[in-house]
């Protein structure tokens, strides 16, 4: 597919005097996430994708592909305090949140006092996600949305920037709580982590085999990425760019998109796909070093955003057929 430009609003000075600094930086920040992630260099693009478009990614892939590395490199190299929570069958609300223990001071006066959960970080990996229980899902994905908790009445608000990365594993669903759709559609983008090639395995064996590992440095700190983020908001979008968010979009909802796809879909994606195209699109071409991003960037983010906002019909899945296959179908027309 041919890259596909159309002549942008007009870039304001101010954005135009950061753009050139904020370009290098995170293209260094990139560099540094691969030179320890090795082989996953589209993952990579996408989860600094996620982060700097301001959202929350699901990593999905099967274990041992790095994705807990992956998160604690993220943190390291974006200046970012990274936490990790292991989710299993008996976790808690208030053991991600935070609870309020009674205490006694001097004067023998009991109070409350509000402990922090490990939610209270810039970036929170939540390893297998769907093992936890509905209401602890529900009570991350709450404050993901509306970046506070509420305790006792109490209004807790979340460090800035908060992003959130979660795990899933593909395989092996026994004991999980499969994530709703609802809840779905609050991840930017569904990340996909499959093997690294033959190249990418013998570097892997190579460097982390021996008594010294490749350990990044901070190249970004948390008002450096804001700065970044804010800047990414700015960029401008072509009319045609939007129009093709649209039409990918809108192609494939059931009842007023492509029959020869939506036949195939119980429901489509919403108004918060869009939003997340047109987010990750400016992310993404900032990445590359870009300051406007292009009909290629939407093709490439289409998988990612559309994946979890669709469903199958049961006959669709009995055929085979996949939403890959469908999101490519899309996909194929936005040069035409």
């Amino acid at each position: 597919m041919q890259e596909t430009s159309s002549t942008p609003q007009s870039l304001d000075e101010s954005v135009l005097r950061n753009a050139e600094a904020t370009l290098e930086t995170v293209v260094s920040a990139r560099e540094a996430v691969e030179a320890v992630i090795f082989g996953q260099k589209n993952v990579v693009d996408l989860a600094l994708t996620t982060i700097l478009a301001g959202g929350h990614g699901l990593l999905v892939g099967v274990p041992g592909l790095a994705k807990t590395k992956l998160v604690e490199t993220l943190g390291t190299v974006l200046g970012l305090d990274a936490r990790r929570v292991q989710f299993t069958p008996d976790l808690m609300p208030s053991d991600i949140t935070g609870s309020e223990i009674l205490e006694e001071d001097a004067d023998r006066r009991r109070h409350f006092r509000f402990v922090r959960g490990p939610i209270f970080a810039q970036l929170l990996m939540a390893d297998e996600i769907n093992r936890a229980s509905p209401r602890t899902q529900s009570a991350l994905l709450q404050a993901m949305q509306e970046h506070h908790v509420s305790v006792s009445g109490e209004r807790h608000d979340l460090p800035r920037p908060f992003h959130v990365l979660a795990t899933q594993n593909p395989i092996e669903q026994e004991g999980t709580y499969p994530l709703p759709e609802a809840q779905l559609d609050r991840f930017l983008l569904q990340i996909d982590i499959d093997y690294p090639d033959r190249d990418a395995e013998r570097r892997i064996l190579l460097e982390t085999t021996g008594d010294s590992e490749a350990r990044p440095g901070a190249v970004m700190s948390g008002e450096a990425l804001m700065s970044a983020q804010r800047l990414a908001r700015r960029l401008p979008v072509g009319d045609s760019i939007v129009e093709a968010i649209l039409d990918l979009v809108r192609a494939a909802r059931p009842g007023e998109g492509d029959p020869a796809v939506t036949e195939h879909l119980l429901w489509g994606p919403g108004p918060r796909a869009s939003q997340a195209l047109i987010f990750a699109a400016r992310a993404h071409a900032l990445i590359q070093g870009r300051v406007s991003p292009s009909i290629d960037d939407v093709a490439l983010l289409a998988a990612p955003v559309l994946k979890h906002r669709m469903a199958l019909t049961f006959a669709a899945r009995a055929d085979g057929v996949t939403i890959p296959d469908l999101v490519q179908r899309l996909t194929a027309r936005l040069g035409g």
